[in-house]
């Protein structure tokens, strides 16, 4: 069984006891094996508090979230035998104590759902992570993200948001919009649904994006045009939309969404484009194998290098 579907069923609870025992020998195995498990750990109870606290952030004052959330993941070893990880859950609400940074990080193959303290509605893709405030004391809502995120900003005209993302920040008052920022990989692109947008950054000019137009980089200068495909906008729902998509930029997505690389051996191959959806949980391999119906190459895999080529 795959190790994240195991490790999903002992979050859940429904691991068998044999499950329970590999999870626990593959924790054993390396510190990042429990800094992976700690962050699908804190995804799941996220998802989870969120989903019993939507009502209340749809109310006239907002106040779901005016409690902050503090997970604290405890972990017992003895002989040598990690026997269980403890999840504890403090709420304070604001005026109890001064706001703090949080971060959460959202682990390839996966997305999440979050609020802030403002009711700004947020979802994060996979390999995003986001750095924020538990509450905006300030006279500015700042936030940094690093991956992708969609986002309904919460209309305050006293509080503007502000988006740092990489070398660029997207400023907004009350808008619906998507940033895509990997920084590792230099990409950057900003799609306006609702509202106004300003970009900003040091080396280059404010651009100033209405709706439905998007912002990207192009030859490392921020250029702008309009939404071609508004399904690509699904991921949040866990799909991977493509329209009359190359395959060379198909597979910089899917690079970006499942943390591989991919090499491309077949200059023809990488000309060609696709339409289609996948969902994100099937895997990169699924979606290799789709295309291989209608494309004609051949892939393999190098685990060690985490490497796909394609011939």
């Amino acid at each position: 069984m795959e190790i994240y579907i195991l490790l999903q069923r002992y979050i859940e609870g429904d691991a068998t006891v044999d499950e329970k025992q590999q999870v626990l020998h593959w924790l054993q195995e390396d510190e990042s094996h429990i800094m992976e498990y700690q962050s699908m750990r804190k995804l799941h109870d996220l998802h989870n508090w969120n989903t019993d606290h939507r009502k209340e952030v749809a109310g006239p004052v907002r106040q779901a979230l005016l409690r902050r959330k503090v997970i604290t993941e405890v972990m017992k070893v003895a002989a040598v035998l990690l026997v269980g990880i403890l999840s504890a859950y403090i709420f304070l609400r604001p005026e109890e104590a001064a706001p703090s940074l949080q971060t959460i990080y959202v682990p390839h193959g996966q997305r999440a759902e979050l609020f802030l303290s403002d009711g700004t509605g947020i979802w994060l893709n996979s390999g995003t992570r986001l750095t924020f405030p538990t509450i905006f004391a300030n006279k500015t809502r700042e936030i940094s993200l690093d991956g992708e995120g969609y986002f309904k900003v919460a209309k305050d005209q006293s509080k503007p948001f502000i988006v740092h993302a990489g070398r660029y920040d997207v400023n907004v008052l009350g808008t619906e919009f998507n940033v895509k920022s990997y920084i590792k990989n230099n990409y950057f692109e900003v799609s306006l649904l609702e509202g106004s947008v300003n970009i900003e950054s040091k080396d280059q000019p404010s651009l100033r994006l209405m709706p439905n137009e998007t912002a990207y980089l192009s030859d490392g200068r921020l250029t702008k045009g309009a939404i071609n495909d508004f399904n690509y906008f699904k991921w949040r729902e866990g799909l991977i939309c493509f329209e009359k998509e190359n395959l060379a930029s198909l597979f910089k997505k899917l690079e970006l969404y499942y943390d591989i690389q991919i090499v491309t051996n077949n200059e023809q191959l990488a000309g060609w484009s696709y339409t289609g959806k996948f969902r994100t949980r099937d895997g990169i391999e699924h979606v290799l194998r789709v295309l291989q119906l209608r494309h004609d190459f051949q892939y393999t895999k190098d685990e060690a290098n985490n490497i796909i080529i394609i011939n």
